[in-house]
């Protein structure tokens, strides 16, 4: 490959220079401490996100001008002595996310009216202070793991442009990866905030279902989508988690409270850790990459080196797939219906909509009513009770491949595009149709220098534990060391 194209670079880790973007917590601690400004931070943040646009290509919208104003409006507060979790640091959110005076997209090509208000995520990150200069692409309506589409093209890895982030929140994962933003909220309903962590060597958190408000959906895909965080550090991704974390009032989901970043910086004792290479039951068959079973088994080795019993096992995962497709195809449709011109939408996703609607009600309703037999056949992993292991932690790839080209989905069918989809990322769904809260940490980089990720996953309302252990393995791994190799046009790193 010609290293002229800047669509076509790639390259070795390279070590983290003193003078790149500070993280979420560094910029939060900057500016209260006087060191720094919002408006010069958002300042920065746009001038990156606009140089990348022609390499990256991770922003669909940006709030500029209101940005800005928010900007110099919390400089003002910090003056005044004001002190909130982030006020006056940037962040992105997700293109299916509500910003009040912005179309929510997702992904879609045509023309949709604003949002009259903030979603409940947005709203509480804007209470923490938070000023949000933007929202990221993502694949139409997030149902694949890729971040292209006619409506607004391909969204690039910064480790390598030729490569796809992952999706659908690829937009947030190339934003954080690229440091256009020290952290971005995403949205994971078959592994859209994991897989694409994953893919550009991120943190990404999918918290316990309602654990972030999905409002104004009460229940986003059949309850298998939560909100959550990608970051390039534990402590970063857990304070958005926090930032973000609470519900609406008319939420189904509530779960208790937790302090992520009071569990970043806990030991969480010696663990009892499942390590399963075995991918649950799909129609593809296909047995991870070598490169990933290399990459994962290292990292769990590592987990024995600090002290943590691990040990291979086999979750009864069962049949969960036909609970999955009738609810992910009917979210998919729900929201298709919605849309004012779906002529424009994808092949492939008319075709989604079409599954869906025949999926729909009664079928749909069976699905859901088997999860509480599936909490109990899969908790039993955890659980002692009964004869079960009684491990803490299910350890996981994330994807069974490194990331695919861009480009590698263009022109399949519907069928054939799911096919593929299933067999580079077999591992995370199942967690979205439990409800159950995992984490995405770095495993390392195949030899050509693409990251590959594995997945921490707990049972129910159990993200403080995971989040001490990935904090354990980060300061052990110090993965946030290595950052992509310098996009000339992305305005440094």
């Amino acid at each position: 490959m010609s290293s002229a194209d800047p669509t076509e670079r790639t390259g070795p880790r390279v070590p983290v220079e003193p003078s790149a973007a500070p993280g979420l917590v560094d910029c939060a601690r900057e500016l209260a401490e006087g060191r720094t400004t919002s408006s010069g931070l958002v300042a920065a943040a746009l001038a990156r996100v606009e140089a990348s646009r022609h390499t990256l290509n991770a922003f669909r919208q940006l709030r500029a001008e209101a940005a800005l104003a928010e900007a110099a409006e919390a400089d003002r507060r910090l003056e005044a002595g004001e002190r909130l979790p982030l006020l006056g640091v940037p962040v992105a959110v997700k293109d299916d996310t509500d910003v009040a005076g912005m179309p929510t997209y997702f992904g879609c090509d045509g023309v949709l009216p604003p949002a009259t208000a903030d979603s409940e995520a947005v709203r509480r990150l804007r209470a923490a202070g938070a000023v949000v200069v933007g929202k990221t692409n993502s694949c139409e309506l997030g149902q694949w793991a890729f971040t292209e589409g006619p409506a607004f093209g391909a969204t690039r890895n910064p480790w390598s442009t030729a490569h796809t982030p992952g999706g659908s929140s690829g937009g947030s994962a190339a934003a954080v990866a690229a440091g256009l933003v020290p952290a971005a909220l995403g949205s994971d309903g078959a592994g859209s905030i994991r897989i694409p962590a994953a893919w550009t060597h991120l943190v990404g958190i999918k918290p316990q279902r309602g654990r972030i408000s999905v409002h104004p959906h009460s229940d986003a895909f059949q309850g298998l989508t939560v909100n959550g965080p990608l970051a390039r550090t534990v402590a970063d991704a857990a304070l958005l988690l926090d930032a973000a974390a609470g519900p609406h009032p008319g939420d189904p989901h509530r779960p208790p409270a937790v302090d992520a970043s009071a569990a970043a910086r806990r030991d969480p004792g010696r663990l009892r850790i499942g390590l399963s290479l075995r991918p649950p039951l799909t129609l593809t068959r296909n047995a991870p990459h070598p490169e990933v079973v290399r990459a994962v088994t290292a990292l769990a080795e590592a987990l024995a080196r600090l002290g943590h019993h691990v040990e291979e096992a086999r979750p009864r995962y069962g049949l969960i797939g036909l609970s999955f497709v009738p609810r992910a195809t009917a979210g998919i449709a729900e929201l298709a219906a919605l849309h004012p011109e779906p002529g424009l939408l994808d092949p492939r996703t008319r075709s989604a909509l079409r599954t869906g609607t025949r999926l729909g009600g009664r079928v749909v309703r069976a699905a859901r009513a088997r999860e509480v037999r599936q909490h109990a056949r899969i908790g039993a992993f955890f659980d002692t009770a009964g004869g079960g292991p009684g491990y803490d932690v299910l350890l996981t790839p994330t994807t069974a491949a490194p990331p695919p080209r861009v480009g590698a989905f263009d022109h399949l069918s519907a069928w054939r595009t799911d096919l593929a989809m299933t067999s580079a990322c077999p591992y995370a769904w199942p967690w979205n149709v439990l409800g159950w809260p995992g984490v995405n940490v770095p495993a390392g980089f195949t030899r050509d220098g693409l990251p590959l990720g594995a997945q921490l996953l707990g049972p129910s309302r159990s993200e403080a534990l995971l989040v001490s252990l990935a904090a354990q393995l980060e300061a052990d791994r110090r993965w946030y060391e290595h950052r992509p190799p310098e996009l000339s046009a992305a305005g440094g790193r």
